[in-house]
C-alpha cells in the first residue's frame, strides 16, 4: 500500500484551559529536548486514539486521565469538525504502527478544575510527558510544536475567536 493510500487514525485531543485563561502545554518524553530546560523539546496538547465503538467525549476524558493522571476536567466545547493532519514523509510507515498517513482529530476545549498537584505525569507507564506548563495562547504558539504547528495555529485561531 502506498503512503498516500493509508487511512487517517481517528484521534481526540484536548485544549486544556484554566479559569485564568492559561492553556496546558505538555512536553513529549520521546523527542529530543525532553528532560532539559523548558526552552527545549516538543510540546503538545494531550491526545490519543479512540477505541473501537468509543464515544469521542468518553475517549478524550479517558485519554486525559491516562496521560495526566487526573479526572478533574469538564468538557466546555467540542470543535465542530474533524481536523486531519499528515505525518511528515519520513514518519509514514513508521509512526502510528506504520498503518496510517496521519490522524484526524476531534478537538475539545476542556476546563481543568483541579490544582497542579493533581496532575501526575507518571500515572501512565511509560509517561508520555515529562513536564507541563500553563501558557497564554501566544506563548503556546511560540513553543516548539514540531510538525503540528499549523494544526495548533488552526485550533487556537478558532479557540480565541469563539464568543
Amino acid at each position: 500500500m502506498l503512503p498516500q493510500d493509508l487511512p487517517y487514525r481517528p484521534n481526540v485531543s484536548a485544549l486544556i484551559v484554566r479559569a485564568d485563561g492559561k492553556l496546558l502545554a505538555a512536553r513529549r518524553t520521546d523527542m529530543p529536548g525532553a528532560g532539559g530546560p523548558l526552552s527545549e523539546g516538543i510540546w503538545q496538547c494531550p491526545q490519543g486514539g479512540i477505541d473501537a465503538g468509543e464515544d469521542t467525549r468518553h475517549a478524550v476524558l479517558r485519554e486525559l486521565h491516562e496521560e495526566l493522571g487526573t479526572d478533574k476536567f469538564i468538557i466546555k466545547y467540542e470543535y465542530p469538525e474533524w481536523i486531519p493532519y499528515d505525518l511528515p514523509e519520513h514518519l509514514i510507515g513508521k509512526a502510528l504502527g506504520g498503518r496510517y498517513k496521519g490522524q484526524t482529530q476531534k478537538w475539545f476545549v476542556v476546563e481543568f478544575l483541579g490544582k497542579d498537584s493533581d496532575i501526575n505525569l507518571a500515572f501512565q507507564n511509560p509517561p508520555e510527558f515529562d513536564v507541563f506548563q500553563w501558557v497564554s495562547p501566544a506563548e503556546f504558539l511560540a513553543l516548539d510544536l514540531g510538525f503540528k504547528k499549523a494544526l495548533y495555529e488552526h485550533v487556537l485561531a478558532h479557540y480565541v475567536s469563539r464568543p
